[in-house]
């Protein structure tokens, strides 16, 4: 009997958003975050959304997160262990570890939910993708942007204020010093073009007990738009690993 994935997407996503990975990933489900299409969560903090999500977790699962998905992925990992037969976090961080640098954060998390507010979805998202994390989207087909941008457009503004100021980097806690009591096994995959994400992976592996590094070529911040083949066989790869050895 395998064990079925969960993907966690990234800020502006939604489930639809990891369709291309899918198509390579039997047993799978994706779930919607607070603030994004398809959410009915009414967390009002952090650990609300972290705790729902661990709750909604009935058996062993193989967790997959992306970037916000990834940081949200990595708590509920923290939270629920005994849950988590895997876990992979696709360009994500454990938040910002210095205090001041976390309030700053929050203070430009707040500036973007303002901007949501008062200037609208379509200037948010187009503001949003010419973010320099993201350049290397371009190199993708005009019918694989316009489709992530579909996504995007499918959002509600309010919903993703609600979601800087409850998910957003600012809000969330340092879980920098949790790293060494993760006992379980931990997939850290990053675009070889991602070189901030890149150094903050070499520094989680040191500190993950059980954590192998994935670092994918051609691809940026997110690797499972750019190179979801790729992605695809990292996760099939390994989770046949653990089926063999559990």
């Amino acid at each position: 009997m395998t064990t079925p994935f969960v993907f966690l997407h990234g800020f502006t996503g939604s489930p639809a958003s990891w369709a291309p990975v899918l198509a390579h990933v039997p047993d799978a489900d994706a779930l919607a975050l607070l603030g994004h299409a398809g959410s009915t969560s009414t967390a009002r903090t952090w650990d609300e959304e972290i705790e729902r999500l661990a709750a909604s977790i009935t058996g062993r699962v193989h967790l997959v997160g992306y970037s916000l998905g990834g940081r949200i992925a990595l708590a509920v990992a923290l939270r629920r262990p005994e849950v988590i037969a895997q876990l992979t976090l696709i360009g994500a961080s454990p938040g910002i570890e210095d205090d001041v640098e976390r309030a700053a954060r929050r203070e430009a998390d707040e500036a973007r939910a303002r901007m949501l507010e008062r200037e609208g979805l379509d200037a948010f998202v187009d503001a949003w993708e010419r973010e320099p994390i993201f350049a290397t989207q371009q190199t993708l087909s005009p019918e694989v942007r316009a489709a992530h941008r579909r996504i995007r457009l499918a959002q509600r503004a309010g919903g993703l204020a609600t979601s800087l100021r409850v998910l957003g980097q600012g809000a969330m806690p340092s879980l920098w010093p949790e790293l060494a009591t993760l006992d379980v096994p931990t997939r850290l995959v990053v675009g070889s073009e991602d070189a901030k994400l890149r150094a903050i992976a070499t520094r989680m592996l040191e500190r993950l007990p059980r954590a192998t590094l994935h670092v994918v070529g051609g691809a940026g911040h997110d690797v499972g738009l750019e190179r979801p083949d790729a992605l695809a066989a990292i996760l099939l790869q390994e989770s046949l690993l653990q089926e063999d050895t559990a």
